[in-house]
């Protein structure tokens, strides 16, 4: 491996278009959306909407910062330039632990649906052989990342798209046997809010961190042969993305079915498809899910190594990360992530009620810090851009208000993780770990300028006078 050789550039159009949409359709959207519909009722697609608002406002603004400037380390590189090295080096590592532990989570998800249709292989061998499978696809080539996770992506799209379809269809009482729900679903069993406007914003805290990974695409970026466009066209499809797959699909769910039931409960997706009179639903819904369990492995491990790669390449991280193979895949950081994302598939069967439990729940509000740092860096970054603003290729929209508006979500999301019981631990855990790692961070940096790490290296973080990097740090 040669430090000196440069990423490869191979990733298309329509691996980026994939990954982009792959990014926002995890398993969290077939299987978790029942207990946020039994907590909110049909009430649950204004949490979806809300949620899915704030995720569109800070892709506007990350994407922002991208096109101006496309960097693999993506938002941690721009913590670098408007709060300085000890952001970047604390968001960075933040956000590679937790698509470690997602590692250990969905190989561990999928090994189960594994076992269910073989059972004479253990369920940790099935682990063992995902993690094995997609870290080949990783260290192959970047095209061989992109390949498999355009076809991952593509059948989640063609089963949402279908279930769209005959949704519609079933809604208009176009399906024989399946009478037209009317308002009945919606209005009935309690109303549009049966447990009241208290129990959506607990939705909100449930369904906000499903839409996590929209971002990879801006990651992904700096790998295509384009990546101004393909940040522009990600940025800008999060909106359709959104209102379809999740809200429209939501919305044929609370629709056809009583939000109560214990059907959507379980599976809603299952329920609906059940309710088409469509045979083998279950196992439909299995092949669906692990689909979204392989791409979310496929895209962890990916965004992973890559922000390790870049906190390396910035001293951030062993400079033996930023060893990149003659395929141009940095094979060290791949490695790396996988090195511990063996460790976290261990644990969850060594010790899944206390150990993997405690790690999980260190990376529960990562995603609120992520967005929370993005806005913030938008906000300073742009205003240090002053009148060059005007030439960006993608802004974001009345500034600085909604990023104010952004940012003010964000902090209302933390505050209601610490007023919800179930999700306090998880907060509260999650802070101790950022406390750890931005004090690590501040001590790092304390005695150096920006720019160079403890060695006294320096680290260049500032481009043309159309990035947005326009002034020296406060």
């Amino acid at each position: 491996m040669n430090a000196d050789q440069q990423l490869s550039k191979s990733l298309k159009p329509r691996h980026l278009s994939m990954i982009a949409i792959a990014g926002v359709i995890g398993a969290g959207l077939f299987v978790g959306s029942g207990a946020a519909i039994q907590q909110a009722g049909p009430g649950i697609l204004v949490a979806y909407t809300a949620a899915g608002l704030v995720v569109i406002l800070v892709m506007r603004m990350l994407g922002e910062m991208a096109a101006a400037n496309p960097e693999t380390g993506s938002f941690s590189t721009y913590a670098d330039k408007a709060l300085g090295r000890w952001a970047g080096f604390s968001i960075g590592w933040l956000y590679a632990w937790f698509w470690i532990i997602v590692l250990g989570i969905e190989a561990t998800a999928g090994a189960a649906i594994m076992h269910r249709w073989v059972p004479g292989i253990d369920q940790w061998v099935w682990a063992l052989l995902l993690m094995v499978l997609l870290t080949l696809t990783n260290l192959g080539s970047v095209k061989s990342f992109g390949e498999f996770e355009f076809w991952f992506a593509s059948i989640k799209v063609a089963a949402i798209i279908l279930f769209l379809l005959f949704g519609v269809a079933a809604v208009l009482g176009l399906i024989p046997g399946v009478p037209a729900p009317g308002m009945s679903n919606l209005t009935g069993n309690g109303g549009f809010f049966p447990n009241g406007p208290g129990a959506v914003f607990a939705g909100i805290l449930v369904v906000v961190f499903s839409f996590f990974g929209a971002e990879i695409a801006t990651i992904a970026a700096g790998e295509s042969e384009n990546p101004v466009d393909a940040v522009k066209k990600a940025v800008r499809s999060t909106v359709w993305r959104i209102l379809i797959f999740y809200i429209g699909s939501i919305a044929i769910v609370v629709t056809l079915l009583p939000w109560n039931s214990a059907s959507v409960a379980k599976s809603p997706y299952v329920a609906v498809i059940e309710l088409y009179g469509i045979p083998g639903a279950g196992t439909i819904m299995d092949i669906v899910v692990l689909t979204s369990v392989l791409s979310c492995l496929n895209s962890g491990l990916y965004t992973a190594s890559r922000m390790l790669f870049s906190l390396s390449k910035r001293g951030d991280a062993p400079r033996s990360w930023t060893g990149i193979s003659r395929r141009g895949v940095p094979a060290s950081a791949v490695l790396a992530s996988t090195v511990v994302g063996f460790v976290t598939v261990g644990l969850n069967y060594i010790a899944p009620d206390t150990v993997f439990l405690f790690l999980v729940n260190t990376s529960g509000a990562i995603a609120l810090f992520v967005w929370l740092v993005i806005s913030i860096s938008q906000l300073i970054l742009r205003k240090r851009m002053g009148a060059e603003a005007k030439d960006l290729e993608l802004k974001m929209w009345l500034f600085p208000y909604l990023t104010w508006l952004s940012i003010g979500s964000i902090v209302a999301l933390l505050i209601g993780m610490v007023i919800l019981d179930s999700t306090r631990e998880s907060l509260l855990l999650s802070l101790a770990l950022a406390a750890v790692v931005v004090g690590i961070g501040i001590f790092r940096y304390r005695a150096n300028g920006p720019g160079q790490d403890r060695n006294g290296t320096v680290h260049s973080v500032s481009a043309s006078p159309k990035k947005l990097d326009t002034g020296t740090r406060p």
